[in-house]
């Protein structure tokens, strides 16, 4: 089932005030890696969001998760500071690790494979 458009736009402002937030508790910034946020989906009733991670150069992603998880509640209490006036409820927060660009990496390196194959 497709997304409604309010479910869009709570997704969007939760994304956009995620990535700040973000920025100002230095949380963008782990173990000398990047972390910036790639997609936020949200329930039809608006109360869960689902938050995935992008993680970029960083040894242990699950340590980095384990992190936001741990900051979860103040994450959450400033997002509501910030979203009081557009959102009735803050949505639950739950961060999971987008693994995406690991699976173009993955991808490129069985064409490039492929490809030294057929020269051969």
């Amino acid at each position: 089932m497709s997304e409604t458009k309010r479910q869009k736009q709570v997704a969007g402002l939760i994304n956009e005030e995620l990535n700040d937030i973000f920025l100002r508790m230095g949380l963008n910034m782990q173990d000398g890696g990047m972390v910036s946020i790639s997609t936020v989906k949200i329930t039809p009733d608006l109360f869960d969001a689902r938050v995935y991670l992008s993680i970029f150069k960083v040894p242990d992603p699950q340590a980095v998760l384990l992190r936001f998880e741990e900051k979860n509640k103040e994450i959450r209490k400033e997002l509501g500071k910030r979203t009081r006036h557009q959102l009735r409820s803050i949505p639950e927060l739950k961060f999971f690790i987008d693994d995406t660009l690991d699976y173009v990496f993955k991808m490129e390196e069985l064409f490039e494979k492929i490809k030294k194959e057929e020269g051969k």
